[in-house]
C-alpha cells in the first residue's frame, strides 16, 4: 500500500510538472521577442541595463513584461521604484503581474515577501527552478512584444533554467572593459553556445566618466574590453555607456527620468542601442522563432527518396577556404548519384548561429567545407546535415561529382575562426 502511495504521489507530480510545461508553452506563444540579460560577475550593470531596456521599450510603444529571475538579489522593483502588488488574475489560480506603464509589467520575488524586503532568500537550485517556471506558467501575463529577464550573474540555475524553458530567448551579456570582467564574460559566451541560446550582443557599461569639470573621459576600468572580446568572439558590441553620477543617482531614487535627457552621453547612446536592437529583432526575430526548413527545387521530384542537396561556399569560382566568409554558396541538386542541377545562393550576413540555420532553412544534406568551427559544426549535426571537412579549393560540381562516386580526398580541418 506505501507503495501504491508513493507511486500515485510520483505521478501527481508528473502529472502537475506536464500540465505546467503546457501553460509554459502557451504563455510563450504570446510573447513576441525574449531577451535575457546576463553577466559573467555582479556589479556591472546587469539589472539596470535591463530594467532600462524595458523602460525604453516601452516608451517606444512596445508592449513589454520584465521578469527578474535573480531571485537572491532582487534590484528591479526598487531600481524602478515600484510600489505595487501582485493581484490574482482573471484566470483560476493565476496572478497578475505589477503594472509599471500601461504598457509594461514586471515580476519579481520582492513583491511576493511582504514587508521585509531585506529577508534573505535561502533557496537551493531545485526550488528556484521551480519558482522560474512559475513566474512563466502562473503569471497572466498580456500578449508581449518583448520579454526582458534579469538574470543574476554566473552561469547557475537561473540562466540555464531560462535557456532550457524559453528554447528561444537571445542573450545580451553585460561587461565593464576590465580584464576581471571580461573573462567572466567569456564564460558567459562559452555558457550560451554549449546550450545553443543565440548571443543577441555584447554591451560594455561604465565605459569611461565624463568628468564635471573638464568634459574629458576618464577611463576607471580601461578602454576597448568590450571591443575586442566582441571582435575575438565575432559578436556584436551593440552599445558602450559612460559611467554618469546623474544615472547612478537617479537609479538609486528609483527613477528613470534621464533616458528622456538627451543632453547626457549616457541617455544617447543607451537609446541608440535600443534603436539597434529593435531593429535586429525584427530582421532576424522570424528566424530564431520560426525556422522552416525549405526543400523546393526546379528540378526535384516530389517524393523522390533518392535525392540530396550538396551545398559548397564559393568565392570566385571554388570553394572557399573561409566558410563564414563565403561570397555565395552552391546549392547542388543531386538524384539518384547523379548532379540534378545546381543553384547559386547568397548567404545572409554572417553572424554566430546564423549560417547554419540558414542551411538548414535552404534543405542542405551535405556541406562540403575546407573548414568550420566546432560550434557551427555542432549546430548543423544537430539538424542532421552531414559535414565533409578539409575539401581541397575546387569548383561545386567537381567537389559534389567526387563525393557521389567516392572520390573526394580531403585532409585536415582548416577551421576559419
Amino acid at each position: 500500500m506505501a507503495n501504491e502511495k508513493q507511486s500515485c504521489g510520483v505521478n501527481s507530480r508528473e502529472d502537475q510538472h506536464n500540465q505546467q510545461d503546457i501553460e509554459i508553452k502557451e504563455t510563450l506563444k504570446q510573447i513576441t521577442n525574449k531577451i535575457l540579460v546576463m553577466s559573467g560577475k555582479g556589479g556591472v550593470g546587469k539589472s539596470s541595463i535591463a530594467a532600462y531596456l524595458s523602460v525604453a521599450l516601452a516608451k517606444r510603444g512596445y508592449k513589454v513584461g520584465l521578469m527578474d529571475v535573480d531571485l537572491h538579489g532582487p534590484s528591479i522593483p526598487r531600481m524602478l521604484g515600484l510600489k505595487g502588488s501582485i493581484q490574482p488574475g482573471a484566470k483560476g489560480g493565476k496572478a497578475r503581474p505589477v503594472k509599471y506603464q500601461p504598457n509594461m509589467q514586471v515580476i519579481s520575488i520582492e513583491p511576493l515577501m511582504g514587508e521585509n524586503k531585506d529577508m534573505a532568500t535561502i533557496w537551493r537550485g531545485p526550488l528556484k527552478i521551480g519558482v522560474i517556471r512559475q513566474f512563466i506558467a502562473d503569471i497572466e501575463w498580456e500578449d508581449l512584444d518583448y520579454m526582458i529577464i534579469d538574470s543574476p550573474p554566473g552561469t547557475g540555475d537561473e540562466p540555464l533554467t531560462v535557456a532550457q524553458t524559453i528554447p528561444d530567448a537571445r542573450a545580451l551579456i553585460v561587461t565593464t572593459p576590465q580584464e576581471i570582467s571580461l573573462a567572466d564574460v567569456r564564460k558567459s559566451i562559452n555558457f550560451c553556445r554549449q546550450v545553443n541560446m543565440d548571443i543577441l550582443g555584447l554591451v560594455e557599461n561604465m565605459s569611461g566618466m565624463i568628468c564635471p569639470h573638464c568634459g574629458k573621459t576618464i577611463d576607471l576600468f580601461k578602454t576597448h574590453g568590450g571591443m575586442l572580446t566582441a571582435k575575438k568572439e565575432n559578436l556584436r558590441l551593440l552599445a558602450t555607456l559612460p559611467l554618469e553620477p546623474q544615472v547612478v543617482q537617479q537609479g538609486d531614487a528609483g527613477s528613470v527620468r534621464m533616458l528622456d535627457d538627451d543632453q547626457l552621453q549616457f541617455s544617447q547612446e543607451f537609446n541608440k542601442m535600443v534603436d539597434k536592437i529593435v531593429e535586429i529583432e525584427k530582421v532576424e526575430g522570424d528566424q530564431i522563432l520560426k525556422p522552416q526548413r525549405q526543400k523546393e527545387f526546379p528540378t526535384r521530384k516530389q517524393g523522390s527518396e533518392d535525392t540530396k542537396v550538396l551545398v559548397v561556399p564559393v568565392s570566385d569560382g571554388k570553394l572557399s577556404s573561409h566558410f563564414g566568409h563565403a561570397e555565395q554558396f552552391a546549392f547542388v541538386e543531386t538524384e539518384n548519384g547523379k548532379i540534378a542541377g545546381t543553384e547559386m545562393r547568397t548567404p545572409p550576413v554572417h553572424e554566430p548561429g546564423v549560417l547554419p540555420q540558414w542551411l538548414y532553412e535552404q534543405g542542405a544534406d551535405v556541406l562540403i567545407v575546407g573548414g568550420m568551427g566546432e560550434s557551427a559544426q555542432g549546430l548543423l549535426r544537430e539538424n542532421g546535415i552531414e559535414i565533409i571537412l578539409g575539401a581541397p579549393m575546387d569548383a561545386p560540381e567537381v567537389l559534389a561529382n567526387q563525393y557521389l562516386t567516392g572520390t573526394l580526398i580531403t585532409g585536415s580541418n582548416v577551421c576559419d575562426h
